[in-house]
């Protein structure tokens, strides 16, 4: 993801991701091995391991930087649909409601990955430290990008993962590394992409606000109008660049943050499908049911017995 690839960072490639399987697998071992979603004793840094396909999750992603190490995954928001697979990295720059999942894994080649989310004011602050700052590309308002996770980048990566093993270290040395991150993806081949969210006043960082606002009153009727205002922009001027930014419109947007809420509160809380419905903003639990079975291919009830049964059973 920075720079090009010479002879011998080509011939390097498989010996780093070698180093990162054997570190993160380490690391796995010691929290007792198996399968799922592991903490690690680093703030926003995750590693996700499964032995078998698992149906797409759908979940808020934040800005972070999603690695795959072994296998492969697909990830679709809005009409869009991304691959990326070993040694690759999604950068997402901006909160994401998207639906992912683990390309056919197995026992004996399982899917092994590291998350590790960005902190925009840590990015903010580094990037006002650059000599020059990143080419943006005024034709693309993409907030979600596959790239190479190689060289300088790739060696941070291999530092966090050695650092799972230590949790002591990690408390003292991950904010370091985590700026090393940010300057290698400000200054690497996607540096503009990264920095809409940085810099002030962008149409991303506008944007960014309504969604921030949206967020935070999902369950509420919100007039597309005021978020216009919240971005600083006309309404016609807010939705181009909404839809351009997250393909989807902000209703969309809306009707997915509450649809994921309403799962989470039957999936954590018990809650039944007319407490959850309600809860999340509608007025109708049939019309709940409708858009729910809509978007998840499957009746709130039944979805919500499948969700919890994945989780006990793949998660830690």
């Amino acid at each position: 993801m920075h720079g090009t690839s010479s002879p011998a960072t080509t011939e390097r490639g498989p010996k780093m991701q070698a180093a990162l399987v054997d570190a993160i697998e380490t690391f796995l071992d010691m929290r007792g091995g198996g399968q799922g979603h592991f903490e690690t004793a680093m703030s926003g840094v995750h590693v996700m391991r499964a032995f078998q396909e698992i149906p797409p999750i759908r979940r808020i992603y934040s800005p972070s930087l999603c690695i795959v190490l072994k296998g492969a995954k697909e990830i679709v928001f809005g009409e869009t649909t991304l691959h990326y697979a070993e040694m690759e990295c999604l950068v997402v720059s901006i909160e994401m409601p998207a639906s992912g999942r683990m390309i056919g894994a197995t026992p004996e080649t399982p899917f092994l990955g590291i998350t590790v989310e960005l902190d925009v004011s840590l990015l903010r602050e580094v990037m006002q430290q650059l000599s020059s700052q990143p080419q943006r590309d005024g034709a693309s308002d993409a907030c979600v990008f596959v790239g190479q996770v190689d060289g300088p980048l790739a060696d941070c990566v291999l530092r966090l993962a050695n650092l799972a093993q230590t949790p002591e270290a990690a408390q003292i040395l991950f904010p370091a590394v985590m700026r090393e991150i940010c300057y290698w993806l400000l200054t690497g081949s996607h540096g503009g992409e990264v920095a809409k969210l940085a810099l002030p006043d962008t149409q991303t960082v506008r944007v960014a606000n309504a969604i921030y606002y949206l967020r935070d009153h999902f369950a509420q009727t919100v007039r597309m109008s005021g978020l216009a205002d919240i971005a600083g922009m006309s309404l016609s001027s807010f939705h181009q660049h909404f839809r351009r930014m997250t393909d989807m419109t902000p209703v969309q947007y809306q009707k997915q943050l509450r649809l994921l809420e309403a799962r989470r509160l039957m999936v954590s809380n018990g809650a039944s499908v007319s407490e959850a419905a309600y809860e999340v903003g509608y007025e109708s639990p049939s019309q709940f049911s409708r858009e729910y079975t809509r978007a998840f291919g499957t009746a709130p009830k039944r979805d919500a017995m499948n969700f919890r049964a994945l989780v006990e059973a793949g998660t830690r």
